[in-house]
């Protein structure tokens, strides 16, 4: 970077971004960013411009604006890449990668990550490649390829070493740990979540440690386990970002947990009011996020004993699942039905939910 090339609104702008990001109002960073990219543009400086468009993607991502930030990560990737290293060129797919995710494209996340890994896979910088299988794994994993996932994250246990940051140690242990519990490997997701939890804590990085109980809550309530563990885990989440602020998905999310929670502990009626909100959303959570609202909507009127309502939600998830590009998932819950419902098939009650225009 050629800092004296540039002007002093260039500095201001940056400065800007970066106190806006501190104080987590990521859409005034996001647009400060994008202003210093621009002043970087216009002096020729590509080195600051390619800077300044990375941190504008990555506080788009945290706000929850999917597909603008795949799409400057896309322009990142390819707007210059002759001139890009490997390095550079992978930490902008692992953005993308991030960024399809979260909107729903998880072939696409996939195919980003794999690249990032693979561009990192001889590299130096073993930090960028941690990274990149991190998001090949859980785009893998939320995609419902659990055996490709397992075998990803045996070899990003294995690469691990005192080496890397100990944050950025602490997710890939985590990462590892939800497919583990997927996998209904519950010791190990345990075990790796415990490592995890280890490198974490609300004085280093309050919002990652915020996010970890979040998701560590959400796993274990996957796997039934609704012990005094899993209730901690949803408080601190709860507590932290109500102090930190986030997204409408961060606080969805939180919803979700409790929903499950309630309904785990016998108060269905409770879980299924909160659960019929959150499905009908029509933004502020993920395809994915939201076929698991779904799914869980589903086994709570099963409990109920009102099948009728059990088959739409049911109808839902797998439709979500599949715009999620999430197919495995979607049989998984096509099964479910069959399983537990049986009776007409699910195929044909999609098809007649479907083609009435109801959702």
């Amino acid at each position: 970077m050629q800092l004296d090339s540039l002007p002093p609104a260039y500095f201001v702008a940056e400065l800007q971004a970066r106190q806006y990001r501190e104080e987590h109002d990521f859409r005034a960073a996001s647009r400060s960013a994008g202003e210093a990219a621009e002043i970087a543009l216009a002096a020729e400086d590509c080195a600051a411009e390619w800077d300044m468009r990375f941190f504008q993607v990555e506080n788009l991502l945290d706000a929850g604006e999917y597909d603008e930030s795949a799409r400057l990560a896309a322009v990142l990737v390819a707007g210059s890449s002759a001139a890009l290293s490997a390095q550079l060129r992978a930490r902008a797919h692992i953005l993308m990668s991030q960024a399809k995710h979260r909107a729903g494209f998880l072939e696409e996340a996939a195919a980003s990550a794999r690249t990032a890994a693979d561009l990192t896979a001889d590299d130096a910088d073993l930090e960028t490649n941690v990274k990149a299988r991190h998001a090949l794994i859980a785009a893998q994993a939320d995609s419902g390829l659990l055996e490709e996932a397992w075998a990803e994250s045996l070899v990003l246990a294995s690469i691990i070493s005192d080496d890397v940051d100990e944050q950025l140690a602490g997710k890939a242990y985590w990462v590892i740990g939800n497919v583990a519990f997927l996998c209904n490997m519950v010791e190990e997701g345990l075990r790796y979540h415990e490592l995890a939890a280890a490198t974490f804590s609300p004085a280093r990085n309050l919002d990652v440690w915020a996010k970890f109980n979040k998701a560590s809550a959400a796993m274990r309530l996957a796997a039934d386990i609704a012990d005094a563990d899993t209730l901690r885990c949803i408080e601190r989440a709860e507590l932290a970002t109500d102090v930190i602020g986030g997204s409408p998905n961060d606080f969805n999310l939180l919803k979700l947990n409790r929903a499950h929670w309630t309904y785990l502990a016998g108060d269905v009626e409770a879980a299924i009011s909160v659960l019929n909100d959150l499905c009908g959303l029509e933004e502020g959570l993920s395809p994915q996020r939201t076929g698991e609202a779904c799914l869980l909507l589903g086994r709570a009127y099963i409990a109920t004993g009102d099948k009728i309502a059990a088959r739409r939600a049911l109808a839902e998830a797998a439709a979500h699942f599949e715009s999620a590009g999430a197919p495995h998932r979607a049989q998984q819950t096509r099964d479910f039905v069959k399983a537990e419902l049986g009776g007409r098939s699910f195929k044909s009650w999609l098809v007649r939910v479907m083609g009435s225009g109801r959702s």
